[in-house]
């Protein structure tokens, strides 16, 4: 398999936290969730988010994509700063430049694949980029079943929809929450595959918390959070790789 260019010419910034913090709670309940993590996304790049259960990942996903405030630090999309918006200004923000895979395909039941395919948009008044929107359709393999409800595909399939309406808007950055977590791991690879693929072919960014190793080996690098820091980082991951250095953290764990 060749590699495109795109991956080695990732040094543009999608987005970016600094010194980010998230603290719940005060006093005897206070929680801190992430302690001052500073990180990059870069553009054309498939990152992986992994860590213990209870060390951030999905906190600082959620506040990178402006799907929960924080309580220090700055996060940026692009040029633009996070924490200056308005909540109406953080609404338009995620639906004209982010994407979002979540584990559920959260799917209209009522409405065709192509229509949910295309439903962000039409929210937002735009016409879909048909040649892009071809493009994606075609990657993810859906052609064939544009016409189908969500009752009528399979999960790996409505997770396909999920995909293609991640990708359908062009957008600057795309996340993930476990995107696989509902899926056999017939289809999980497959979808792994497509945003592999978004990356590699359509110059997609990429970012996807998982917990899965075989999951991180899809992407470009791996970060690795801990008790709400980022503790280290792998480029070209394998899944024994990244088993090791998971298994690595653990001792550290039992024994601190």
């Amino acid at each position: 398999m060749t590699t495109t260019p795109t991956t080695a010419r990732a040094t543009s910034v999608a987005a970016r936290a600094a010194d980010l913090s998230k603290v719940y709670g005060e006093g005897e309940t206070r929680v801190v969730a992430l302690d001052r993590v500073t990180v990059d996304f870069r553009q054309g790049e498939f990152t992986a988010i992994m860590g213990p259960s209870g060390s951030g990942k999905s906190t600082l996903m959620h506040c990178v994509a402006g799907l929960d405030g924080f309580s220090g630090g700055s996060v940026r999309i692009g040029g633009t700063e996070l924490g200056s918006l308005s909540d109406k200004q953080l609404t338009r923000l995620r639906r004209d430049k982010i994407g979002f895979i979540f584990q559920a395909f959260n799917l209209l039941p009522t409405l065709t694949a192509l229509e949910n395919i295309t439903l962000p948009m039409d929210i937002a008044g735009r016409r879909p980029d048909e040649r892009w929107l071809r493009l994606v359709i075609d990657m993810v393999g859906l052609s064939d079943r544009l016409g189908h409800r969500p009752a009528q595909l399979s999960g790996g399939q409505q997770q396909r929809v999920a995909v293609a309406r991640a990708l359908a808007s062009r957008p600057e950055i795309v996340f993930g929450d476990e995107p696989t977590g509902n899926l056999d791991s017939r289809s999980g690879a497959e979808v792994l595959g497509f945003l592999r693929n978004s990356v590699r072919e359509l110059g997609q960014t990429v970012v996807m918390v998982t917990h899965d190793p075989a999951a991180a080996a899809y992407a470009d690098r791996v970060v690795f959070l801990a008790d709400g820091r980022i503790v280290d980082e792998m480029t070209a991951p394998t899944a024994d790789g990244v088993l090791d250095r998971m298994k690595e953290f653990d001792a550290r764990g039992r024994t601190s």
